[in-house]
């Protein structure tokens, strides 16, 4: 039996991916946590296969910098990151921070069984890339180009994303001016507000 830790402030969620689980008869539930900062601590007494992590949990602890910890400590655990936002930059973050699939909490839980399964005999699951769906129409924007403005939402000014990222100011403005010209806003401030306030992107998480 593979043992399974679920990380999600909701309880119907939690209950229902538990029983789901269960009724395979190939997972046992040995935890479920509310807020992901205490997911280090669990694992150091009792590691799971497998997590599913959600994105944004109790307290605003982030299930994607909880990802980034427990595969540096703990590469063999298995993580499925999940989402009830329709986020469009959580997906490839949870890739880089090194879970095996995204899930968003749409689908069904057969599906979720079908990736738990199929993670933990190696494959992984992602979504499609997200455009930016605007009001010209829909936009692809590079994944620079995305970190950038996920960093603009928070907000963070020129010189505070050069250091984030390791980039020169001048390459910041180069991505900032191509980013205008793709969405035909006049200034990133408008386009942060926009992406915002159309849930595209979540400043806290």
């Amino acid at each position: 039996m593979y043992k399974v830790l679920i990380v999600d402030d909701h309880k119907l969620m939690c209950d229902s991916l538990e029983n789901a689980l269960t009724s395979t008869g190939n997972f046992t539930v040995i935890g479920k946590l509310a807020n992901a900062l205490n997911v280090e601590m669990f694992c150091v007494k009792m590691p799971p296969d497998l997590i599913f992590m959600d994105i944004c949990t109790e307290g605003k602890a982030s299930g994607l910098d909880a990802i980034k910890t427990i595969m540096k400590k703990y590469p063999d655990i298995k993580i499925i990151a999940m989402s009830g936002f329709d986020e469009i930059t959580y997906a490839p973050r949870a890739k880089e921070a090194g879970a095996q699939a995204f899930i968003p909490k749409s689908e069904s839980l057969d599906f979720f069984i079908k990736a738990a399964c199929g993670v933990l005999l190696g494959n992984i699951y992602f979504p499609e890339t997200k455009t930016l769906k605007l009001p010209k129409g829909e936009v692809s924007l590079t994944p620079r180009e995305m970190e950038i403005l996920r960093l603009l939402c928070k907000p963070m000014s020129n010189k505070e994303i050069e250091v984030a990222l390791g980039i020169s100011e001048g390459t910041v403005k180069f991505h900032k001016a191509n980013m205008l010209a793709k969405t035909g806003f006049v200034n990133s401030q408008d386009l942060a507000f926009y992406v915002i306030n159309n849930g595209l992107i979540n400043p806290i998480y």
